[in-house]
C-alpha cells in the first residue's frame, strides 16, 4: 500500500521517523497548506493519509477513491470529518496516550507558572525593577502554593489520571468531575457543579465534541465560587474565550493558563491575548507544544507505525502482492 505523510515537520527536528514496515510505496512532505486542492493532488493515489495538523474535509475524502486510512499523528479527532470517513469506508486511527507523560508534566508547568506569578516575576528581574524596589515585589502578584489546594479535573483519561498522581504527590486534594448533568457513576466521582463550586483550581483534560464545546462559558464560570485558576490543555474550544476574559476581567476566576486556543495560531482578536499583552501575572499561554517532548514523539511515531502495519495486516487488499511486505521499497521526500 501506498502512504502518504503530509505534516513531517509536526515532528521535533532530527527525529527519525522509519517508514512504516508493511508499506510498500512511502512519500513525505514537510509541511502541506490547509488547502483541499493541494490535499487532494497529494493523495492523489494514496491507501494511508498520515497527517496530525490538517483539517480533512469531505470534500477530500470523497475525491481520494484509493483511501482507505487516515493515521492521525495526534490524540484530537476533531479536525476529521468522521461522518464522511463512515460514509465512504475510510478508517480512521488516533495516537491516543502518546502524551500521558509530557502533556501532564506541562499542565503543572502551566498550573506553577500562574499561581506563582512566573513570568510576572521573571520580567521584573529581567526590567530592572527588583534592583530598584525590592521591597514591594512580592506584593505584587502574591505567589500561591499548590499544597492544601482541591484541584477539579474534568476529563478523567489516561493524562487527567496521571494529572490526579501528580497533584497528590504535591499534597493537593483531587476531584474527578462526572460528565455535566449526569450521576457519579461510583465514589470516585464527584458531581460536574460541585467541582465547579469546590476546586480552586480547574484543569481540562477532555475531547472536543458537541458537548463539551464552551463546556466553560458564562454560566459555568458564574457556578465557580472559590475564583479558581483554569488550565487548558485539552482543544481550545472547550472554553469560551469570550466568557473566559470576561471572568478573569471581573475577578470571577484567578486566571487562565492554557496550551490550547480556538483559533490556532490564535486569532489577533481573541480577548485573552488583550489580557496576555497587558502582562496579566495569572494569564499564561504556551502554542500548542504540551505534547511536544522528544519522548513524547518518538512514542508517537512509533504508535503511528504499529497501527498502519496492523491496518494493512488485516485488509485483505494486495495481500498477494510482495511489495507490501518489501520494507526497502521506495520512499520520496518531498520539501
Amino acid at each position: 500500500m501506498k502512504a502518504v505523510l503530509l505534516d513531517e515537520a509536526r515532528f521535533l527536528e532530527g527525529l527519525e521517523l522509519p517508514k512504516p514496515a508493511k508499506v510498500s510505496e512511502y512519500v513525505t512532505f514537510d509541511k502541506t497548506p490547509q488547502d483541499n486542492k493541494v490535499i487532494i493532488e497529494r493523495c492523489q493515489d494514496a491507501d494511508i493519509m498520515i497527517c496530525g495538523t490538517l483539517r480533512i474535509e469531505r470534500e477530500v475524502i470523497e475525491a481520494l477513491p484509493n483511501l482507505k486510512l487516515i493515521q492521525l499523528s495526534s490524540s484530537g479527532m476533531n479536525t476529521i470529518d468522521q461522518e464522511a470517513c463512515k460514509e465512504n469506508k475510510v478508517a480512521l486511527y488516533n495516537a491516543s496516550a502518546f502524551a500521558a507523560k509530557s502533556v501532564p508534566e506541562h499542565t503543572f508547568m502551566l498550573m506553577l507558572n500562574a499561581l506563582r506569578a512566573g513570568i510576572h516575576y521573571h520580567q521584573k528581574v529581567a526590567d530592572g525593577s527588583w534592583r530598584k524596589d525590592r521591597s514591594s515585589q512580592i506584593n505584587q502578584a502574591p505567589m500561591i502554593d499548590v499544597e492544601g489546594q482541591t484541584l477539579g479535573i474534568i476529563g478523567v483519561g489516561t493524562i487527567g489520571k496521571r494529572v490526579s498522581e501528580l497533584a497528590q504527590a504535591f499534597g493537593m486534594t483531587v476531584l474527578w468531575a462526572e460528565h455535566q448533568g449526569v450521576e457519579p457513576r461510583s465514589d470516585d466521582y464527584t458531581d460536574f457543579e460541585t467541582v465547579l463550586a469546590a476546586a480552586d483550581v480547574i484543569s481540562l483534560h477532555c475531547p472536543l465534541t458537541l458537548e463539551t464545546k464552551h463546556l466553560i462559558n458564562k454560566d459555568t464560570l458564574a457556578k465557580m465560587s472559590k475564583q479558581p485558576l483554569i488550565v487548558n490543555v485539552a482543544r481550545g474550544a472547550v472554553v469560551d474565550s469570550k466568557a473566559m476574559a470576561q471572568a478573569i476581567e471581573n475577578q470571577q476566576v484567578l486566571g487562565y493558563a492554557t496550551d490550547v486556543f480556538e483559533k490556532e495560531p490564535i486569532a489577533a482578536d481573541d480577548p485573552l491575548l488583550k489580557l496576555a499583552e497587558q502582562q496579566h501575572p495569572r494569564v499564561i499561554f504556551s502554542p500548542h507544544v504540551a505534547s511536544g517532548s522528544k519522548n513524547a514523539h518518538h512514542k508517537l511515531w512509533q504508535i503511528v507505525q504499529e497501527q498502519i502495519n496492523t491496518f494493512i495486516n488485516n485488509t485483505d487488499i494486495n495481500n498477494t502482492d510482495e511489495k507490501s511486505n518489501d520494507s526497502s521499497s521506495n520512499h520520496k521526500k518531498n520539501k
